[in-house]
């Protein structure tokens, strides 16, 4: 399908409502599963993407619907037809909704709700009781447990049913409902039948507090070895359960977060918005970056004078930086991601602070005397070596200590340090290297 997609996308847009092109896209839909699908969709303009969506299968129609990011789908939602919801509802479960709740209308939502078996319900609710980044949002209830005096041959009858994806381990509770144990399943095909599962249950598996961020649960997921962890709350009660699929998807997202607020934008944000939409989305950032801008030019103004008598200066600017900004980018991109693995704490800033600044005094030196000799050569001026020499150190080293205080002050405030930590560092790097190169012009050049 990946190989496909740019054809197909092609194809679509040039033809759009052919019944050649139609019938194209419906063969390579009843090939593709719904996270294919839901890529395809989001990949084409509005216009053709709704006379796709209006192709599939209404069966299909609400898996295709989950799979697709916030933004995207909910055009779709918009352009379906309100007789059809009861279809597409019908056996939909407490995690199918919280994944779509954020998109369908309130009236959907209830609709949605309503439809609801009893049990499925209790899931949903359970599940607002917890905030989005918490992982106990996120419990899946498909798992497999048994008392805890449960012997092999209850697990042998256990497994015969359906078993849920990536499900190795049988979980056994004591009569309250808390966790006590794990029992891997490849052992219960080893044992007598008549051997408790307590007798074989594992030593050391670990367990998932319901509070928990997601970013930190999926690790622990990913590096257990298992195919799912018990996710438990504060007084051991079973939750649910966090398997590697879901955890890969839930890292995914936060990286892709990450990625998308170094921009300032939604990771959920569709490739076809409504301009005016788009555009409100994207003027905020616009305006924060444009008050930055004015603030590192009133330092520059500061040393007109300067730029009117050495010109050279004015040249070398963007030199100066940009070296500070990537620099800091790097350290800040480092320590956003140990903030969010829980790996950067009070206790070992220092240490951090320490090797970021030996990191940048050593690259500050080399690209010192590497620009130094450039600006000379360039110039005729050994002096002018001298001064972007020292500036770019300067900064540097200032970049590698804004990239460590910005984002752990930002997270100490509860701002989201990779949505606003490049904008604080940009600014910071940009006054502190031009106010050093300037200055120091000032000082040596005139």
């Amino acid at each position: 399908m990946s190989e496909q997609l740019p054809n197909l996308i092609e194809e679509v847009i040039q033809q759009t409502t052919p019944q050649s092109v139609i019938n194209d896209a419906s063969t390579v839909i009843a090939q593709s599963d719904e996270k294919e699908l839901a890529l395809l969709l989001e990949s084409l303009p509005i216009e053709e993407r709704i006379a796709l969506w209006e192709t599939i299968a209404d069966k299909r129609k609400l898996d295709v619907l989950i799979e697709m990011r916030s933004d995207p789908r909910e055009i779709l939602i918009e352009s379906t037809d309100a007789t059809l919801w009861d279809t597409l509802f019908v056996d939909i479960e407490a995690e199918d909704l919280l994944e779509l709740a954020d998109s369908l209308p309130q009236k959907l939502l209830a609709q949605a709700y309503a439809a609801m078996d009893k049990v499925q319900k209790s899931y949903f609710i359970q599940a607002n009781e917890y905030t989005e980044g918490e992982i106990g949002h996120w419990a899946s209830h498909a798992f497999l447990v048994l008392p805890q005096n449960a012997k092999v041959r209850d697990g042998l009858r256990l497994i015969r049913r359906d078993i849920p994806r990536h499900c190795d381990l049988i979980f056994l509770t004591n009569r309250s409902g808390q966790f006590s144990e794990a029992v891997p399943i490849a052992l219960l095909h080893t044992q007598p039948e008549h051997v408790p599962l307590v007798d074989i249950a594992l030593d050391d598996i670990s367990v998932i507090n319901d509070k928990e961020s997601c970013l930190i649960a999926a690790k622990q997921v990913q590096l257990s070895g298992y195919g799912a962890l018990p996710i438990v709350d504060e007084n051991q009660q079973l939750l649910g359960r966090l398997d590697v699929t879901t955890a890969a998807e839930l890292s995914f997202e936060e990286y892709e977060r990450q990625l998308m607020a170094t921009a300032g934008m939604d990771e959920d944000e569709d490739l076809f918005a409504p301009v005016k939409k788009s555009a409100q989305n994207r003027a905020v950032w616009l305006g924060i970056n444009l008050l930055t801008a004015f603030l590192a030019s009133a330092f520059i103004g500061m040393f007109e004078a300067t730029l009117q008598q050495v010109v050279a200066l004015a040249v070398l600017m963007p030199v100066v930086a940009s070296m500070g900004g990537i620099a800091g980018s790097q350290t800040l991109t480092l320590i956003i991601r140990g903030l969010a693995l829980n790996q950067v704490s009070p206790a070992n800033v220092g240490a951090l602070l320490s090797k970021e600044l030996k990191v940048g005094g050593l690259n500050g030196i080399i690209w010192a005397l590497v620009i130094g000799v450039v600006a000379v050569f360039w110039f005729g001026d050994p002096m002018l070596g001298v001064v972007i020499g020292l500036a770019i150190l300067l900064n540097i080293i200032a970049a590698a200590t804004a990239g460590i205080f910005v984002p752990v002050i930002l997270d100490k405030l509860k701002i989201d340090p990779a949505l606003s930590g490049s904008v604080i560092l940009t600014t910071v790097t940009d006054i502190v290297g031009f106010v050093a190169f300037l200055g120091l012009g000032t000082l040596f050049l005139l």
